[in-house]
């Protein structure tokens, strides 16, 4: 894999490029060698996070971990990207999408059953044409994570969401 390691709000030294090197090269067994991984190594104050995206086709395999030291942080977020990959690999796989960019060991290799995967409830509703800040004060009174909506400015069907730090998200298709 090919690395890109920047940092925000502090230096990357060579320990600390090594380590997630190191860490990170676990996932080698996943992945084909021309992959390549986009690092951000951040602090404020005490809060050490590193976020770690690999583009991989029309996909993005993401993690973001916090903690009061980097190097947790690295031992946190390569754990979280194994345990992704492992329980997807069979979602990616049978939806058809292009595995080109994995190995062929990880694709024939088999992590989860079907079972593992189970839909035990479905919910049926009409979607009202609202704007994203009034879907966000829906969203709250509902009390959920996210919230369907159909954009009232671009009549499309959009989603909102609930971000770190009391903040929020928009989801809206491609025009």
């Amino acid at each position: 894999m090919k690395y890109v390691i920047v940092g925000k709000n502090m230096d990357v030294t060579d320990s600390l490029r090594e380590a997630v090197t190191q860490k990170l090269d676990k996932l080698d067994k996943f992945f084909s060698p021309e992959t390549e991984v986009h690092v951000t190594l951040q602090v404020n104050r005490d809060r050490h996070k590193i976020e770690v995206t690999i583009p991989v086709r029309d996909n993005i395999i993401r993690s973001e971990q916090v903690s009061n030291d980097m190097y947790v942080s690295i031992d946190l977020v390569e754990e979280v990207i194994e345990r992704q990959l492992k329980k997807y690999k069979s979602k990616l796989i049978k939806r058809h999408q292009e595995a080109a960019a994995f190995k062929r060991e990880y694709v024939e290799r088999s992590y989860f059953d079907d079972e593992d995967i189970r839909i035990v409830r479905k919910k049926q509703f009409d979607l009202k044409p609202m704007y994203p800040e009034d879907a966000c004060v829906q969203m709250e009174l509902l009390g959920h994570n996210f919230y369907v909506f159909i954009n009232a400015e671009t009549e499309q069907i959009a989603v909102v969401y609930k971000r770190k730090g009391s903040t929020y998200g928009l989801i809206e298709p491609e025009t």
